[in-house]
């Protein structure tokens, strides 16, 4: 699974002018399940990113992880992160997983994430979204599990 970290101070997801999930402060995350990724890479990957220490302590410095601050994550699954760019000018997608599995996963992330402590809220699977965000830092991580 690949995943796109961005610290937020807040963010939002919007379906047909209808905000529909919403975090921060915490993380928004984007998400996409990878051809042969399964339940292993979506635990690794909640696992990873709920422990991951980019957010402020006392000092500024990034000690801090979502847990610790107690922060909020908004995932919304973005396919597009599958993108492969090596020829031509249009990206292609052959390597995202397809869109059953792609959305089980998208789920199984999502519900992982919580069982670990953090509150999520999500976007709906294939949907036309739109995301607002105050990025915090700002701060955005690439993942690979």
């Amino acid at each position: 699974m690949r995943a796109v970290l961005q610290r937020v101070g807040r963010a939002s997801v919007s379906v047909a002018g209808e905000v529909i999930g919403r975090s921060g402060p915490g993380l928004l995350i984007l998400i996409c399940a990878m051809q042969g990724d399964g339940e292993a890479q979506a635990d690794q990957l909640a696992a990873k990113i709920s422990k991951l220490r980019i957010f402020k302590d006392d000092s500024g410095k990034m000690n801090r992880s979502l847990l610790d601050v107690g922060g909020s994550a908004l995932v919304v699954s973005q396919f597009t992160l599958a993108a492969d760019t090596s020829r031509g000018n249009r990206p292609g997608f052959s390597t995202a997983a397809a869109p059953e599995e792609g959305k089980r996963l998208y789920e199984y992330f999502a519900v992982r994430l919580a069982a670990l402590g953090v509150p999520v809220e999500t976007g709906v699977f294939g949907a036309d979204m739109q995301v607002d965000l105050l990025n915090d830092g700002p701060v955005t991580i690439w993942m690979e599990a």
